[in-house]
């Protein structure tokens, strides 16, 4: 199997540094493992591309590369730059630091990075670590995504369905925040939302008088509605999510009927 990984945290990231074991654990000696990932950070970019300017492409050495883009910048170089010749038979994003469940899925360059992908008819997951005051402190906080990851994706793949939507599917993987050992399996679970959590903004004033803003996030530890991402990871379990790229809210086409 040959797989590109990607992340919207950065080459230099240590859930990179996961990803790529992960990676080679399911590629197999037979197999390869391309990496091409972002110059610098890039969290909450969504599926953001830079439409309007080229960027730079760096070679790090044999099948490693950076682009000073976001995630999907790096999906779109190595299909059509990179790996032209050689296309990847999956893609991995992440293994990002923090969750992307419930309303992160939203602004996540990692979730980013396989929705292009996707749209570009490669099968894609993206992979986040969850945490919390159980695994933050861990010499390796990412352990939970790096013994259950290649299981998790093994499986995933295994039961994926054959759909007809010319949107295709990718999987949002979210490892739950706890020690590896305490992981208690997985669930195939929808998209949550927290309730009253929201990202927000708050003014700081600079010694010269300039105004700054910074965006902050809200409680990551608030479950959401029984059957869904956050809610399984707060219960120790990993969450598989499918999704697609299509934003229709197909429950409300009936109402709008009365339009036309």
């Amino acid at each position: 199997m040959r797989i590109l990984i990607t992340n919207d945290d950065g080459i230099t990231a240590p859930g990179l540094k996961t990803l790529e074991g992960i990676a080679h654990t399911l590629a197999g000696p037979e197999g390869e493992v391309w990496t091409v990932a972002p110059a610098f950070e890039q969290s909450g970019v969504g599926h953001c591309i830079s439409y309007t300017r080229p960027f730079m492409l760096n070679e790090h050495g044999p099948q490693r590369f950076s682009v000073d883009g976001s995630p999907a910048d790096c999906v779109l170089t190595a299909l059509h730059v990179v790996m032209a010749d050689t296309p990847p038979d999956l893609v991995l994003s992440g293994v990002n630091r923090g969750n992307n469940s419930a309303e992160n899925t939203l602004y996540s360059g990692t979730i980013g990075a396989a929705m292009e992908a996707a749209l570009q008819g490669v099968p894609a997951m993206a992979l986040s670590q969850y945490f919390g005051p159980r695994n933050k402190d861990l010499s390796d906080p990412f352990e939970a995504a790096a013994q259950h990851g290649a299981e998790a994706v093994r499986k995933t793949l295994a039961a994926s369905p054959v759909v007809s939507s010319p949107y295709k599917l990718f999987y949002n993987i979210n490892f739950p925040p706890v020690p590896a050992a305490e992981v208690k399996g997985l669930r195939a679970v929808t998209q949550g939302r927290r309730s009253g959590v929201n990202f927000s903004a708050d003014q700081q004033e600079a010694p010269n008088r300039r105004r700054y803003v910074w965006i902050q996030g809200g409680n990551q530890q608030v479950e959401t509605e029984a059957g869904s991402d956050a809610a399984a990871n707060l219960q120790d379990f990993v969450s598989v999510t499918p999704m697609r790229a299509d934003l229709t809210a197909y429950d409300a086409l009936a109402a709008l009927k009365a339009i036309e």
